[in-house]
């Protein structure tokens, strides 16, 4: 079965002085996701932005606001975050002393519940929740700054899971971030994922709308 796969561009990568056409172009393009990276400077090395960006980001688009908090103790905002019109939230494993309670204070609010690790943690630490989440998030670069290139062991762990996924019954989704671009689309696609975060490249396309089109898997096993 042949499919289109969910396109996530990320907003780290925007013109932040030119947001509200930045947010119309994603839209334009074709892509039904934005991803928002949040960093704080101690999990990650950049700082970003908080909820406050997203609160004022949400009435200029009707897409999916996937949230990224690449944050210590995110327990602390998912409050603000799911009040800021995020439609989805996920934390970091590797962020998260009490996961399990994390992911249910974010499922309570109504919002789509994540998980993501960094490169250098395995899938297996994931297995006692990924019944719950909504979404599977594998950093394909060490997470902090844009433009890197994909680590490939990564695509590994993508694999890895949508096996799980198959095995069990699960209904979560499975998400790169890190590294997606015209040179490494072909690998990514084969490991037959969902969501594919894409930011420099993305931005940088002279045609927004014909980069999209290229995430499409053929003879999908879904």
């Amino acid at each position: 079965m042949d499919r289109k796969i969910i396109v996530a561009p990320s907003v780290l990568s925007a013109d932040f002085c030119n947001i509200k056409n930045e947010v119309k172009e994603i839209k334009e393009s074709g892509a039904s996701w934005i991803h928002l990276d949040v960093m704080d400077g101690s999990f990650v090395p950049q700082i970003t932005f908080g909820s406050k960006f997203i609160r004022d980001l949400r009435p200029h688009t009707d897409l999916f606001l996937d949230a990224h908090l690449m944050v210590l103790h995110p327990e602390t905002f998912i409050s603000d975050f799911s009040k800021s019109g995020c439609d989805s939230i996920t934390v970091h494993y590797e962020a998260c002393t009490h996961l399990d309670r994390v992911i249910n204070s974010i499922k309570k609010t109504g919002c789509k519940a994540g998980v993501s690790i960094v490169p250098s943690t395995p899938v297996w630490v994931l297995e006692p929740i990924l019944n719950i989440v909504d979404l599977v998030l594998i950093m394909s670069v060490n997470p902090g700054f844009g433009g890197q290139k994909i680590i490939p062991y990564t695509l590994d762990k993508i694999k890895e899971l949508i096996k799980i996924r198959k095995d069990k019954k699960y209904q979560y989704l499975v998400s790169i971030d890190g590294g997606v671009n015209e040179n490494t689309l072909t690998d990514v696609l084969k490991t037959d994922l969902d969501v594919a975060v894409t930011g420099s490249a993305f931005f940088a396309s002279k045609n927004k709308t014909e980069y999209v089109d290229k995430f499409f898997i053929k003879n999908s096993s879904l």
